[in-house]
C-alpha cells in the first residue's frame, strides 16, 4: 500500500471524527426517549422488531424501535423480554408491560448489562405482559426471515447439539445454546471470531456468487450485480450487524469504483464504510464488535498491501502465507483488546487459524450447499461430508485448545500502553517501505516512549475503589502499579479477580478477611502487615453518623458487624477503610462514601 493513501481526506476525517466521539460523545436517550416513560404504571407501547429474537430457555428477547408510548410519540430502542410469543423480524407491535432501567452493577473488569445496552443506544427495557402483532412485516423482510429460519432448522434438525450449533455460528453467526466447554475451547484456540458472521464470510459468499456466474458465461456488470444482490441478500439473512454491514458497504465502494471507472480500493471502502456506520450510529464507537472487526479489517488490508509473497516461491506458498500473514496481522490489532475484554491471551491462535480459517470457509460453503440439496430432497448426498467436516472443526478446535498452554490469564493494558503498541505496529506493518518507514521511526518511537511512560506515571499513582453488589462490599487499594490490596467485606472472588486484572494486576498482594468474630483469632487492633510501598494497620472499626461524623467502635460487642477497620500507610499519607468497605478517609480527613450497586475511584 502506497504512503500516499495516509493523506486521504477521508482518513483524517475518519480519524477526527472517532477522536471528536471519543472525547465528546456520551450515550444517552433524547427528549422523546421511551426511557422518559419509565414509571410504575403498566404502558402499551408500539414499535417495530429490530434484529432476529435471542431464545434464552422460555423467553424471546429482542430489540424494539419505538414509535410510541400510551398514543404519545415517541422513538429511541427498547430491549423486549417476551414470554408466550414469539416476535418476527420487521412485525409491528404493540407490547403491554411495566418499562424499567436496565440492571445494573458496575464493578471494574465485570459485565454491566446497562452498560452493554447504552454502548446500543437502548436505554429502557420492557418485560412484555401482553404482546400482539399489529402489522406485519414487507414480502421481502418476510422471504429473509423465513429463509434464515429455515437454514437454522435444517442444521438442528441434522446434526447432533454442539455440531448444530458450530454450522449455525460458522454460516450465520447464530450460536444458539452453546455447550460451555466447547465455547471455552474456542476461546482458548483463539477460533471464537469464526462463530461470528463477519466480513469474511461477506467475501466468500461474494467470490462464490462471481464464480458461479462466470461458469454460466454472464459479462462481468452482470456479475457484480449478481455478487451484490446476493452478498446483500446474505448480509440481511445472517444479522446485518456492524461487521458485516461493514464488508458489504465496502463491495457496494468496490463495486461502484468499477462502475465509475476508478479503483476505490478496499482501504478506501473501509473508510468510507465506517464513516456511514458512525454517521448514522456514533456510539458504534463503544462496542467491542465495533472495535475488533475495524481494527483487524484494517491491519489485514494493510498487511496484505505491504508484505507481498515474491512471485518465485512455490504455489503452496501463495495460499499459506496469505492466510499466516492475515491471521498474524489480525490478532496483533486484536492483542490489546481481546486481552482488556477476556483478560485472556491465546497462544495457539495463530497456529490454529492457519488451519481453522480455511476450513471455516469449506465448512461454510458446504453447509450452504448441503441446505440447498435438502431443499431438494437430496440432501443426504453431502449429509455424511457436512456431518465430518464439523466433526474434524470440532476436534480441531478441542485439540488446540488442550495445550496446557493454549491460554494465558492476562492483566489489562493501560492507555498509555495502548497507544505506544498501536504506534509501533503501525510502523512494524510500514516496514517493506523502507524510506517511509525510516521517516517515522523516529516520531513514532518519540510518541510510543512517551504515551508509555505517561501510563506508567498515572498507573503508579495511589488509588482506591469501593465496590457493592448489594449487600456485599470491598475496596481495593492500587498503592502503586505493582502493589494492590483488597479488603473484601462478602464480594464473591472471581469478580474480585477481574476487577484486579481490569486494573492491571494479577493478584493482590494482601486480602484481608472479612469483619466478625473469627477475625479476632487472628488479627487485633494495631497489628500490622507490611506490603511493598507501605504498611497495613488493623484498627478498631471506623462508623459515620448521619451528620458525617466520624467515629471508632472500640471493643468488642459481639453485635452483628462489629469488628476492624483497615489503614493503609504510604510515607506520611494514610488511607482508612470504614465501616466494611461503606466510606473512606482521605488523608486530609475527608470522606468518600460508596455507592450502591457501583464502583466509587478516589486517588490518595
Amino acid at each position: 500500500m502506497h504512503p500516499s493513501v495516509y493523506k486521504r481526506p477521508l482518513l483524517w476525517l475518519v480519524l477526527t471524527l472517532i477522536v471528536g466521539i471519543s472525547f465528546f460523545y456520551h450515550p444517552a436517550p433524547g427528549k422523546r426517549d421511551v426511557s422518559r416513560f419509565i414509571s410504575s404504571q403498566e404502558v402499551a407501547l408500539v414499535g417495530q422488531v429490530t434484529g432476529f429474537p435471542v431464545a434464552k430457555k422460555d423467553k424471546q428477547n429482542v430489540w424494539i424501535d419505538v414509535v410510541s408510548v400510551n398514543g404519545t410519540p415517541a422513538n429511541g430502542r427498547v430491549y423486549a423480554r417476551m414470554s408466550n410469543f414469539i416476535p418476527e423480524w420487521k412485525d409491528t407491535l404493540q407490547l403491554t408491560g411495566r418499562l424499567q432501567t436496565p440492571y445494573s452493577v458496575h464493578l471494574p473488569g465485570n459485565f454491566d448489562w446497562k452498560d452493554y445496552l447504552a454502548r446500543k443506544h437502548t436505554f429502557a427495557e420492557i418485560k412484555v405482559i401482553q404482546a400482539k402483532r399489529v402489522k406485519q412485516a414487507a414480502w421481502l423482510w418476510r422471504v429473509i426471515r423465513t429463509i434464515r429460519k429455515d437454514i437454522l432448522h435444517t442444521l438442528n434438525a441434522s446434526f447432533p447439539p454442539g455440531l448444530a450449533q458450530i454450522a449455525g455460528g460458522v454460516l450465520l453467526g447464530e450460536r444458539g445454546d452453546f455447550p460451555s466447554a466447547l465455547y471455552t475451547a474456542f476461546q482458548d484456540s483463539g477460533a471464537i471470531h469464526l462463530l461470528v458472521a463477519s466480513g469474511g464470510n461477506v467475501g466468500f459468499v461474494t467470490l462464490i456468487t462471481l464464480a458461479a456466474g462466470a461458469l454460466v458465461g454472464l459479462r462481468r456488470k452482470s456479475l457484480l450485480v449478481l455478487a451484490l444482490g446476493t452478498a446483500g441478500m446474505y448480509t440481511l439473512i445472517a444479522g446485518a450487524d456492524a461487521p458485516l454491514l461493514r464488508a458489504y458497504l465496502m463491495t457496494v465502494c468496490a463495486c461502484a469504483g468499477y462502475f465509475l471507472g476508478r479503483n476505490s480500493g478496499v482501504f478506501q471502502g473501509l473508510l468510507l464504510s465506517c464513516l456511514i456506520i458512525l454517521l448514522v450510529t456514533p456510539s458504534a464507537v463503544f462496542d467491542t464488535g465495533f472495535q475488533m472487526s475495524f481494527l483487524a479489517t484494517l491491519a489485514i488490508v494493510i498487511c496484505l498491501n505491504n508484505y507481498r509473497v515474491p512471485g518465485s516461491w512455490p504455489r503452496a506458498c501463495h495460499f499459506f502465507v496469505p492466510i499466516f500473514l492475515a491471521t498474524l496481522s489480525s490478532q496483533l490489532a486484536l492483542l490489546p483488546v481481546f486481552t482488556n475484554v477476556f483478560y485472556k491471551v491465546s497462544l495457539t491462535g495463530l497456529l490454529s487459524n492457519m488451519l481453522l480459517v480455511p476450513w471455516a470457509s469449506f465448512v461454510m460453503g458446504l453447509g450452504f450447499a448441503y441446505y440447498t440439496f435438502s431443499l431438494l430432497h437430496i440432501g443426504i448426498v453431502l449429509y455424511y461430508p457436512c456431518l465430518w467436516s464439523l466433526e474434524f472443526f470440532k476436534v480441531a478446535v478441542e485439540f488446540f485448545a488442550s495445550f496446557q498452554f493454549s491460554s494465558l490469564s492476562a492483566t489489562a493494558w493501560n492507555a498509555g500502553s495502548i497507544t505506544a503498541y498501536y504506534i509501533m505496529l503501525f510502523w512494524a506493518l510500514q516496514l517493506p517501505h523502507k524510506n517511509f518507514a525510516k521517516k517515522l521511526a523516529l516520531p513514532c518511537l518519540v510518541v510510543a516512549v512517551g504515551a508509555f511512560g505517561v501510563g506508567r506515571i498515572l498507573q503508579n499513582r495511589p488509588q482506591a475503589y469501593l465496590l457493592s453488589e448489594w449487600n456485599n462490599r470491598a475496596a481495593l487499594v492500587r498503592v502503586n502499579r505493582k502493589t494492590a490490596v483488597i479488603f473484601n467485606f462478602g464480594l464473591d472472588k472471581e469478580k474480585l479477580d477481574r476487577a484486579l486484572y481490569a486494573l492491571g494486576f494479577s493478584q493482590a498482594v494482601l486480602t484481608l478477611p472479612l469483619s466478625g468474630e473469627e477475625v479476632f483469632d487472628t488479627i487485633w487492633p494495631e497489628d500490622t502487615f507490611n506490603v511493598p510501598g507501605g504498611v497495613v494497620r488493623a484498627a478498631w472499626e471506623l462508623r459515620q453518623a448521619l451528620d458525617g461524623h466520624i467515629w471508632e467502635d472500640t471493643g468488642y460487642s459481639g453485635k452483628p458487624g462489629s469488628g476492624l477497620s483497615y489503614c493503609i500507610q504510604v510515607k506520611e499519607r494514610a488511607l482508612c477503610i470504614g465501616s466494611q468497605a461503606r466510606f473512606l478517609v482521605l488523608p486530609d480527613g475527608k470522606t468518600i462514601s460508596g455507592e450502591l450497586n457501583n464502583t466509587v475511584k478516589t486517588n490518595w
